[in-house]
């Protein structure tokens, strides 16, 4: 078993201390439904959105040491007891870990577009990985994606496009309610452009449709 790590408030848990899928209605009972941030990096989308809205759920999922220990040290400081941190990779985490159709939303910003052919098969949104990624959506849920890499910003749009369970849009303008990573900021000052797309699931939770080109996704995690 790949080596990962929860945290809700002050308490920290590895899988051998869990049910799997993780039964998060008992970590963090009640409230509206569940978030999911995919790579959340410094923390900065997800502080914000707990300290502004309490009562939201939200699961953060960080492949990097470093930045899980930041922000689970953020978060306690700021008393935020309703956000599920794990550590771990992601792939791994859809595949074995996270329970399928629970979540109303799940938020991919500025991911690793690993540019390199031969590391492509790790990008977190492609024809092999999508069905990953959406089958974590309730139907009605929304896939929230920002990048400023072109040519990763057009085939996740093309990937998405191609999919019968979602329908997807592109964003002419800048989330409402502002940048949402530190990556967004910088970048929007240096007038860079971004990419921003919204998937809307149209399918029945579960990923009852399948993008035609995957076959592999659902394998992807543990062969990662």
């Amino acid at each position: 078993m790949k080596r990962v790590k929860v945290s809700v408030g002050d308490r920290e848990l590895g899988l051998a201390d869990l049910a799997l899928p993780l039964p998060l209605d008992e970590l963090v009972p009640g409230g509206p439904p569940w978030e999911v941030e995919l790579g959340f990096g410094k923390g900065r989308y997800l502080l914000d959105r707990a300290g502004q809205e309490p009562a939201a759920r939200l699961v953060g999922v960080e492949v990097a040491g470093k930045y899980y220990r930041l922000v689970r040290q953020r978060m306690r400081r700021r008393g935020l007891e309703r956000v599920v941190l794990i550590r771990g990779e992601a792939l791994y985490l859809m595949s074995a870990v996270l329970p399928a159709g629970f979540a109303a939303a799940v938020h991919v910003y500025f991911p690793d577009p690993w540019p390199k052919s031969r590391h492509q098969k790790r990008r977190l949104l492609d024809v092999e990985t999508v069905d990953l990624v959406l089958a974590l959506l309730a139907p009605g849920g929304r896939l929230f994606f920002a990048t400023d890499h072109a040519e990763y910003g057009t085939l996740v749009e093309e990937v998405l496009g191609a999919h019968p369970g979602v329908a997807v849009r592109r964003r002419r303008r800048p989330w409402a309610d502002g940048a949402r990573t530190n990556y967004e900021a910088k970048y929007r000052l240096q007038a860079r452009p971004i990419r921003r797309l919204e998937a809307t699931r149209l399918a029945p939770a579960g990923a009852d449709l399948l993008h035609p080109c995957g076959g592999c996704g659902v394998l992807a995690g543990s062969a990662a």
